[in-house]
C-alpha cells in the first residue's frame, strides 16, 4: 500500500492499549467527577467568604465616610465635633514624646554621618 509517498505495512504498529476493565474505568471517572465537584464547591465557598468580608469592609468604610461628612458639615457651621477635640488633645499630649524621639534619632543619624568623615 502506498499513501502519501510512504509504503504502509499491513497490521498495526506501536503500543497496543491495555485492556482495562470498563467498570473500573467508569468508577475512576465517577470518582474524578466527585473530586472535581468537591473542589468546585470549596472554591465557591472561599469566594463567597471573600465577597462577604469585602462587603463588610465596604460597609464599615461607608459608615466612616458618613461620619467624616458629618464632621465636615459641623465644622462648616463653626462647630468642632467632640471627637475631633479628643483627637487633637490626644495628639498634643503625644507630640512632646514624639519630638523627643525625633530629636534623639536626628542626633544619632547626625553623629553617624559625621563619624564617616
Amino acid at each position: 500500500m502506498v499513501a502519501g509517498g510512504k509504503v504502509k505495512k499491513p497490521g498495526k504498529r506501536g503500543r497496543k492499549p491495555a485492556k482495562i476493565d470498563l467498570k473500573a474505568k467508569l468508577e475512576r471517572s465517577r470518582q474524578s467527577a466527585r473530586e472535581c465537584r468537591a473542589r468546585k464547591k470549596l472554591r465557591y465557598q472561599y469566594l463567597e467568604e471573600l465577597v462577604s468580608s469585602r462587603e463588610r469592609a465596604i460597609c464599615a468604610l461607608r459608615e466612616e465616610l458618613e461620619m467624616y461628612k458629618q464632621w465636615c458639615l459641623a465644622m462648616d457651621q463653626g462647630k468642632i465635633p467632640s471627637e475631633i477635640k479628643a483627637l487633637l488633645s490626644g495628639e498634643e499630649q503625644s507630640k512632646p514624646q514624639q519630638n523627643v524621639a525625633k530629636a534623639a534619632k536626628a542626633a544619632k543619624a547626625d553623629a553617624n554621618s559625621h563619624s564617616s568623615w
